[in-house]
């Protein structure tokens, strides 16, 4: 792998750039991808770009501050309004975009190297099979990263910044999690240390910088791949200088379930202080506008890769995703600021997405998942999925406007709390195993913060059906045609066949694999429902287990 110079100037199509890296066998090239024999043919095959953000949200308005990348890939293509994660935290979400496995197949749980995430059994297991080393090995094509990769990569007990995950021939990536400024990269292996001035500094226009760079001197022969994952919106929320003005008016959303107590919720949603202190409500106020503008950046970076495209003459067969890692709240249910909860602010994301064959200002409501993206993209490749051995679907007849398209109704959500069995000494009052707690014993996980939940969509239903694996066995169901903003807790009011029926299926998610993961939902015409399956042998009503995986 060769260091790519960054362009931080205008386009440079006649200077030399460095020699490509060597890929694959031709006779591998043509045993593994479809696409390569479509090349043969003297079709190019199609570029993929993908655009991740960090804890950027679509419930609360996520999306509004970027108007350019609304107007160059949404406005020309298509924008998933039911897109969801599997896990609302950063690395288990991350890793399943990169296996197209849902986390109890991936084994990352949480954001620590003990959770799976960038670990030595990450880097063996999961790393060889991501659709990125498959398109590498199997397809022919050259592979970008640029960016936040996994929490915890980087990490001395995980390789360091040595340690370059395969299926990338260029590898830009951030060590640990999200900074703007005084933070190490790793440059195909080799640290390189930033400090904080703006012009040379700032992370995601040095991420444009690299990624422009890329573009001008990769190699023309080969299809590429692109992953630029910026670190806006995450905390510390560091805005560029131009934009640290901006939004001065704007204020986080005062929704119905802004500053009120989560009733009927989980122990840990009950905890939290109604209402909310001014000093927490200003807070939150001020976080929300600075994530905003920190977006404004990304923002510049998406016009100008584009542009960049365009100019290269390569735009119009390129494939460009856009999304989230996954959503936030801010002060909803009286809970100051974070992700991990169940509920549609941080389980919901931004998806949007152009390219070939992909008609302009479309909507799709249909129920995707960001493991779908490894799928997608490997589809486009024409890699044969069935050689895989991922959860997700190919959101491909989606995009090409398929009809008569038999599609899921229900996603897994799942989430292993964070926190230790201990009382926090700073808040002897509240229960052992809290974590992420704010000045005020305002906590945002636990370690029994574990739970799991099918998120249904049908054409009768919109609901999710989520169970604790705590002492209380909780249970918490919304109807949300009824109820979007998730007050009221219908667990105890719906029908107890229907319930028993989404517990049913809530096992049977959990345990799945590959094909086994696109069985029909509660609500499809081949849905099948034994209810002795829910008994044991003694006669008991059997439960879901949640997996303690040992790494």
């Amino acid at each position: 792998m060769r260091l790519l110079p960054p362009a931080p100037g205008g386009p440079r199509r006649n200077q030399p750039g460095p020699l490509r890296p060597c890929g694959p066998a031709l006779l591998l090239l043509l045993g593994g991808c479809l696409g390569a024999s479509r090349a043969a043919a003297g079709s190019r095959r199609p570029n993929v770009v993908l655009l991740l953000t960090d804890d950027q949200d679509e419930v609360l308005g996520g999306m509004t501050p970027l108007k350019k990348t609304k107007a160059l890939i949404g406005e020309m293509g298509m924008t998933f309004s039911s897109a969801y994660v599997p896990s609302a935290l950063c690395c288990p979400s991350r890793a399943s975009i990169l296996t197209g496995k849902y986390p109890h197949n991936h084994h990352v749980v949480n954001n620590t190297l003990e959770g799976n995430c960038s670990s030595k059994s990450w880097q063996k297991i999961q790393e060889p099979n991501t659709f990125p080393a498959i398109l590498r090995s199997m397809c022919g094509y050259q592979t970008f990263f640029a960016g936040k990769y996994l929490n915890e990569y980087g990490a001395p007990d995980a390789g360091g910044l040595e340690h370059v995950p395969l299926g990338w021939n260029y590898w830009y990536a951030l060590e640990k999690n999200s900074k703007y400024y005084n933070y190490t990269l790793s440059i195909n292996g080799k640290a390189r240390k930033h400090g904080e001035n703006y012009s040379v500094d700032y992370l995601t226009d040095v991420l444009a910088n690299i990624s422009l760079g890329f573009l001008d001197y990769k190699s023309n022969s080969e299809p590429f791949f692109m992953m630029i994952s910026t670190p806006a919106p995450h905390s510390p929320w560091t805005a560029a200088p131009q934009y640290q003005k901006t939004f001065q008016n704007v204020f986080a959303p005062r929704n119905k379930n802004f500053n009120i107590h989560g009733t009927n919720k989980h122990w840990l949603i009950r905890q939290a202080k109604t209402p909310m202190t001014n000093s927490s409500i200003q807070f939150l106020d001020n976080a929300f506008r600075k994530r905003w503008q920190t977006l404004l950046s990304v923002d510049d970076l998406v016009e100008k890769l584009v542009k960049r495209l365009e100019f290269n003459g390569e735009l119009n067969n390129t494939y460009i995703f856009y999304t989230s890692d996954n959503g936030y709240h801010t002060g909803q249910f009286s809970l100051p600021i974070d992700k991990r909860q169940l509920y549609e602010f941080d389980i919901k994301v931004p998806l949007l997405v152009r390219g070939p064959g992909i008609k302009p200002n479309q909507t799709s409501k249909m129920l995707v998942a960001n493991i779908d993206l490894g799928p997608t993209i490997l589809d486009i490749a024409g890699y044969n999925l069935n050689k895989t051995q991922m959860d997700g679907m190919s959101l491909l007849p989606i995009l090409k406007g398929a009809r008569n398209l038999t599609w899921r109704s229900d996603v897994l959500v799942e989430y292993q709390g964070e926190g230790r069995d201990v009382t926090d000494p700073t808040c002897p009052s509240l229960s052992p195993g809290v974590s992420q707690c704010f000045p005020d014993c305002v906590c945002e996980d636990a370690y029994n913060n574990t739970y799991a939940c099918v998120r249904t969509m049908s054409a009768r239903w919109n609901l999710q059906y989520c169970e604790f694996d705590d002492q209380e066995v909780f249970v918490e169901v919304y109807n949300l045609t009824a109820d979007p903003d998730q007050i009221t807790n219908i667990a105890k009011s719906i029908d107890p066949e229907l319930l028993g029926k989404m517990n049913y299926r809530l096992m049977m998610l959990q345990s799945c694999s590959g094909p086994t993961c696109r069985t029909p939902g509660v609500f499809d015409p081949g849905y099948r429902f034994d209810p002795r399956l829910m008994f044991s042998n003694q006669g008991s009503v059997r439960t879901r287990r949640f997996s303690k995986h040992t790494l």
